[in-house]
């Protein structure tokens, strides 16, 4: 131990003094200490507090801690090992939380959230790290690779718009597929996954019948519980029978009123219904019925149910119900309700 660099005084902070048995304000002085760490001693800036009522050593947690991580520091520069200011730089600059990176990296799901408290890493992991902070492609190649381990579309689609402003990416527009379930888990709170396939089904019929076309280019198969989009399936099938999470308000500002009106429609008068309510309605439609065919009530299949079919059911039950508008929608689907 050798030459004081002189005192600070930190005011309106109190600690207990074990000589004068009571509470008091502190100073603070800085001087050079050293400490012994994995079988090496190193040098470094250390702070002691001191009572101001009686000169005696006193102890401040937060110093201590102070000194702990210098003398780590020490450590760290002396064997290249990323600091703990870089480690918690990382979620930050990619956006992402710390288990799930811990996940992305295919470590333990606490291995990161350690290390970010100050646990320090081996060499080889530290590397990583290292990388990781530095170059954004490599992580950008992480996040794209190991995109199934995070278990959650939110938190890779929060990271992955993080990168690509990182990385000058151009963003890619999202598919309407997407935007619509996006759209539907914002204003449904109790939509299962079920019921978000049904969904979907009948935004994709309706609109055609309302205004001509079809709303997305992704084709829905005719599955055993009524039709499916595959892809949807994958990304929220984990769910089961519980509600699926909400991702957030979509940016809708692009999307067209007559989108907006027709979505609205479905929500209030068919999202309304279960999902096992919405199977039975599908059950008893032609377009699921005909791809079906004779196959056995549990028998799966990835056949798909043409647009076409859809277009012309949906038209057809729009001519018969005399719909003039979206909001004609509620009369289909009272009668299906009453029928099953």
């Amino acid at each position: 131990m050798s030459s004081e660099k002189g005192g600070i005084t930190m005011t309106n902070r109190f600690v207990f003094c074990p000589e004068c048995r009571q509470d008091v304000k502190f100073s603070v002085k800085e001087k050079t200490d050293s400490a012994k760490l994995k079988g090496e001693v190193f040098e470094f800036s250390a702070k002691t507090a001191f009572c101001d009522e009686c000169g005696g050593e006193v102890y401040v947690p937060e110093i201590e801690d102070e000194n702990l991580k210098a003398l780590y520091d020490k450590y760290r520069q002396k064997h290249g090992i990323i600091s703990l200011e870089d480690i918690r730089a990382i979620p930050e600059k990619y956006n992402i939380g710390k288990r799930p990176l811990s996940l992305l990296l295919g470590w333990g799901e606490q291995t990161f959230s350690r290390y970010y408290d100050g646990d320090m890493p081996s060499k080889q992991y530290s590397e990583i790290l290292k990388r990781v902070l530095n170059e954004p492609s490599y992580y950008l190649e992480l996040l794209e690779n190991r995109k199934d381990n995070l278990k959650s579309e939110k938190a890779f689609e929060k990271s992955k718009a993080a990168i690509a402003s990182l990385l000058n990416i151009p963003s890619v527009k999202q598919s309407k597929l997407n935007l619509v379930v996006e759209y539907l888990l914002s204003r449904c709170q109790d939509i299962t996954h079920l019921s978000l396939q049904k969904a979907l089904y009948y935004v994709q019929g309706f609109y055609k019948a309302f205004f001509g076309s079809f709303l997305f280019e992704e084709d829905c198969e005719a599955w055993v519980h009524g039709p499916v989009y595959r892809d949807i399936y994958r990304r929220y099938s984990g769910f089961c029978y519980n509600t699926i999470d909400s991702i957030g308000d979509p940016d809708i500002s692009l999307m067209p009123a007559e989108e907006k009106v027709l979505l609205d429609s479905v929500i209030r008068h068919i999202c309304c219904y279960s999902g096992k309510t919405l199977e039975s309605f599908t059950h008893v439609e032609t377009p699921w019925i005909s791809i079906r065919g004779n196959l056995p009530a549990e028998a799966s299949t990835n056949r798909v149910i043409p647009k076409q079919i859809i277009g012309e059911y949906f038209t057809s039950v729009k001519d018969k119900y005399r719909m003039l508008t979206p909001a004609n929608i509620k009369d289909y689907a009272q009668d299906m309700f009453s029928k099953i």
